[in-house]
C-alpha cells in the first residue's frame, strides 16, 4: 500500500532510535519516571487548594468590560480582542436540517497549545500543567505546558507573561530543541466560527526546571490519567493526539500475548500491517464529501436571530435544548489574571463521543464519520462514528437521529474497550462534558455508507500531520486509543 504522506522517522539525538518509537517507549513507562503517580496525585491535590477558580453566574449585562453592539447585539470586549459572540446563518445542500441560525464564537486569533518533552533516565517526559479554567467543572485539570491565545500571551488583559512561551516561537527561542509535531488545527464547528490553534511538541535539550503548577510525567503515566474523568483537558489531548507513534512489532511484547484486541491496535499503529483502504482512496473520499455539500453560512446580527431569545441574563433557544450564551465572573488563584468576567457557552446535557471499531485482517479499524460543521474551514472534517447530545434530537427530525448512537447505548461492558466522562475547553465552554468511549462492534467490515468508512490509526495518526482532516472529538479519541495501547489489560473505565 503506497502511503502518500510516509516520511523518513525523525531520530533521537545520538541514539539511531526514531522519535516514534521512544514516544511508544514513552507510553509503556507507566509506572516509573522522575515522578511517582502517588506524589502526583498528592501535589495535585496541593496545588488545587492553592490554585482555585471562584465562578459566579451573573447576566450578560453585568459584564465588565464587553458590551453588547448597539446595532448588531454581538457581544465583544471593549479591546476588540479575545473573542465575540455572534450570529449564524447557515444553510446546508444535504442533511436533514437544510437550516438555522445560532450564536457562534468568533476568535479569529490563533492561539498556542505546546507540550514539552525532555529525556530522563532514556525515557521521553511531558512537562505538564495543572490549570484552572473557569468553565472546569472540578476546577483543576492537566493542560499542556503552554495553553495560550494571543490575546493571553501578548498580555492584551495585562497579567503575568505566559510561562515556557520561548520554546514555542522560532524568533525567540535560543536554547536546543527539536519540533516534534507543528500543526494548525480546528476546534469545535458547532460551536466556533473558522477557530484554529497551533499544536506543537517540542523536545528541549537542556534542563528545564519546573515551575510551580508544571509537573514531568511519562506519555504512559498521561495516559494512565486520562482513564480518570476530568482530568487530562481537552487541549492536552488534542496535541497529544498528533505525536507520532509507531509502536515495536507486537510478536516482539511478550505483555501483548494472549490479547487478541491489543494485538490489533498495535497493528494497527504501524503502517506494514495495512489498511482496509488506502490513503489515496480516503483521501478522495474527504475531497468528493468536501465537494458535494454545499454549506453557506453567514455571520448575521446577534440580535433577532431566529429562534434565539435573550431573557434573564441569557440567550437560549426557544425549544430550551441545545446551548445558552451566560455570563460569568471569576476570580482565580494560580491564573495570569486573578479576576475577570466574560461570556460562555453553557452546553444542555452531557454528550455521547465514540468509536466503534473492530479488526480486519487482524487490525483494528475504527468506523470513521467524515462531518460537515458550519464553522469548519473546510467544510468538513473526520469525526468519530457517534458525536453528539442525544436529548437535542428529541426536537429534531427522526431521519436527523445519529446513525450507530443506538448501538453505542446498548453497548454493554463486553463491548466497552474504554469509557470515560471528559470535560471540554473551559475557557469558553461552562460545565461541558462529554462520555468518550470506544466500542467493539460487529458491523460488517463491507459497510457501505457514502458517510462513514473503516479507517487503521495509523491513518488517522498521518492526518493529524496535516490542519482541517481529523475533527478536536477524534482527536481526543485517538488519544485515548494511544491510550490502551501500552496497557496489558486494554479495558479502560478509571484508574
Amino acid at each position: 500500500m503506497t502511503d502518500v504522506f510516509a516520511r523518513p522517522g525523525l531520530l533521537s539525538p545520538g541514539t539511531g532510535e526514531p522519535t516514534a518509537q521512544r514516544i511508544a517507549d514513552s507510553a509503556r513507562a507507566w509506572d516509573g519516571g522522575i515522578t511517582d503517580l502517588a506524589d502526583f496525585r498528592s501535589w495535585f491535590a496541593g496545588y488545587g487548594e492553592r490554585s482555585y477558580a471562584h465562578v459566579e453566574r451573573i447576566p450578560l449585562e453585568d459584564l465588565d468590560g464587553w458590551r453588547r453592539d448597539p446595532e448588531t447585539g454581538n457581544i465583544r470586549h471593549h479591546t476588540g480582542r479575545f473573542f465575540t459572540v455572534e450570529g449564524l446563518d447557515v444553510r446546508m445542500s444535504r442533511g436533514p436540517v437544510a437550516r438555522w441560525s445560532q450564536p457562534i464564537i468568533n476568535q479569529p486569533e490563533i492561539g498556542v497549545l505546546g507540550l514539552l518533552v525532555r529525556e530522563f533516565g532514556g525515557t521521553l517526559h511531558c512537562l505538564m500543567q495543572a490549570k484552572v479554567e473557569p468553565g472546569n467543572r472540578n476546577g483543576l485539570q492537566l493542560s499542556p505546558t503552554v495553553q495560550a491565545t494571543r490575546s493571553n500571551y501578548t498580555r492584551v488583559h495585562g497579567g503575568r507573561p505566559v510561562p515556557y512561551l520561548r520554546y514555542f516561537d522560532h524568533s525567540a527561542a535560543s536554547s536546543p530543541r527539536r519540533v516534534l509535531a507543528d500543526v494548525r488545527q480546528s476546534e469545535q464547528g458547532s460551536a466556533f466560527h473558522r477557530k484554529r490553534n497551533r499544536n506543537m511538541v517540542v523536545e528541549v535539550l537542556e534542563d528545564v526546571e519546573p515551575l510551580d503548577g508544571f509537573v514531568w510525567l511519562t506519555l504512559g503515566q498521561v495516559h494512565r490519567l486520562l482513564a480518570a474523568d476530568d482530568i487530562v483537558n481537552m487541549d492536552a489531548r488534542t496535541v497529544l493526539s498528533c505525536l507520532p507513534f509507531a509502536h515495536r512489532d507486537p510478536q516482539e511484547m511478550p505483555d501483548a500475548e494472549g490479547d487478541r484486541f491489543r494485538s490489533a491496535l498495535l497493528r494497527s499503529c504501524g503502517r506494514a500491517a495495512g489498511s482496509l483502504h488506502t490513503m489515496e482512496e480516503i483521501l478522495s473520499w474527504i475531497t468528493e464529501a468536501r465537494t458535494r455539500t454545499d454549506v453557506r453560512a453567514r455571520r448575521v446580527p446577534l440580535d433577532g436571530l431566529p429562534g434565539w431569545r435573550t431573557a434573564g441574563g441569557r440567550i437560549s433557544h426557544e425549544t430550551g435544548r441545545f446551548f445558552d450564551v451566560i455570563g460569568v465572573r471569576v476570580e482565580a488563584g494560580g491564573r495570569e489574571v486573578g479576576r475577570w468576567t466574560q461570556p460562555m457557552i453553557e452546553s444542555h446535557g452531557t454528550g455521547v463521543v465514540a468509536f466503534l471499531v473492530r479488526e480486519i485482517g487482524d487490525v483494528l479499524h475504527a468506523l470513521v464519520n467524515v462531518r460537515v460543521e458550519a464553522g469548519y474551514m473546510d467544510v468538513a472534517e473526520l469525526a468519530p462514528t457517534v458525536q453528539c447530545t442525544p436529548p437535542n434530537y428529541d426536537v429534531l427530525p427522526a431521519e436527523a437521529r445519529p446513525r450507530f448512537l443506538d448501538e453505542v447505548l446498548a453497548a454493554g461492558p463486553d463491548r466497552i474497550r474504554y469509557e470515560t466522562i471528559l470535560s471540554e475547553e473551559g475557557g469558553r465552554f461552562y460545565h461541558a462534558r462529554n462520555r468518550y468511549l470506544i466500542v467493539e462492534t460487529d458491523t460488517a467490515a463491507t459497510f457501505d455508507h457514502p458517510d462513514f468508512r473503516w479507517m487503521a490509526v495509523h491513518q488517522l495518526v498521518d492526518l493529524l500531520r496535516h490542519s482541517h482532516y481529523v475533527n478536536i472529538q477524534a482527536r481526543s479519541l485517538v488519544a485515548c486509543l494511544h491510550s490502551l495501547s501500552a496497557r496489558s489489560n486494554s479495558r479502560c473505565s478509571g484508574i
